[in-house]
């Protein structure tokens, strides 16, 4: 059974029923559409304000993984001068162009107010809808993990022994999926509004090919089974708006981990991330100084 369907329970109940899921479905999706649009930043470039001194860089990377080039923006911190500084890995939400959305003043601001403990930072695209999980449109995880940190690695002569993962919506599924692949190699795993479901018949289009696909990557059954250590000794942080309609998988991942999940008002939207990206680099940069 594909991702979404539901069993046919024949005539005007069913009908409802189905027309009901597919108004949710299509609400959740609009919210997320507008969510991404009202975020959209604009380029942010090296000697603009909105750069708060940081060194942006821009370039591409050929996965051999998901068989495609792939666009990537990455900011050295003011005053790093040749330091090896950790790296953070910041993956979007769901939506085109994503690796420009979180690469924004209100971002290079609290990571300049961090100073010496700020790190680099990479914005790697997972292209409009892939999840950065292992599917038919390729493996997004070992590109994140095999290319995009490695890649950022040399370029941002960061220090390869403390890299900390984390993301918005899509993306910050994405962080959790990824970090369970290889939990030694990340000191810290944040989900900002993660993009969670509960089961497959919750899921948006898109989101997963099936219902198989799904299970592989259900980081809320992982965590139920193997708890916390299915992600390492990573430091873990979880957040959503009081709005936001991912909370309900949100709280459950947390329960399973045995974490607090953060509320702050707001729903799914940008004015959300900004107002929190101080908190956010705030605990990556902890996590980063005590790995």
């Amino acid at each position: 059974m594909a991702v979404g369907q539901r069993p046919s329970r024949g005539g005007l109940y069913g009908a409802r029923r189905g027309l009901g899921a597919a108004v949710v479905v299509i609400g959740l999706l609009a919210i997320i559409a507008t969510a991404v649009a009202h975020f959209w930043p604009g380029d942010v470039e090296t000697g603009t304000p909105a750069a708060h001194g940081a060194e942006i860089l821009r370039y591409d990377v050929r996965s051999r993984f998901v068989h495609r080039t792939l666009p990537q923006v990455a900011a050295i911190p003011r005053g790093a001068g040749g330091q090896r500084r950790p790296l953070l890995v910041f993956l979007h939400g769901r939506g085109k162009d994503g690796e420009e959305s979180n690469a924004i003043g209100e971002l290079f601001a609290a990571l300049d107010r961090l100073g010496a403990r700020a790190p680099v930072v990479v914005f790697p695209s997972g292209g409009e809808a892939s999840y950065f999980h292992k599917r038919s449109s390729g493996d997004w995880g070992r590109y994140v993990l095999d290319e995009v940190i490695p890649q950022a690695v040399k370029r941002l002569h960061a220090d390869p022994q403390r890299v900390a993962i984390g993301g918005i919506s899509m993306g910050g599924f994405g962080a959790y999926s990824i970090a369970r692949l290889r939990p030694r190699e990340f000191c810290a795993v944040g989900g900002h509004s993660p993009a969670l479901w509960r089961n497959s018949g919750e899921t948006a289009p898109g989101a997963f090919d099936d219902a198989e696909d799904f299970a592989r990557n259900d980081v809320i059954a992982i965590a139920r089974a193997r708890g916390r250590s299915a992600w390492g000794d990573a430091k873990l942080w979880l957040d959503g708006g009081t709005e936001n309609p991912f909370r309900a998988g949100g709280e459950a991942l947390a329960g399973a981990l045995g974490i607090t999940m953060r509320h702050w008002k707001r729903a799914h939207e940008g004015d959300y991330w900004r107002a929190h990206f101080g908190s956010y680099l705030r605990f990556y940069a902890a996590a980063l100084a005590a790995c």
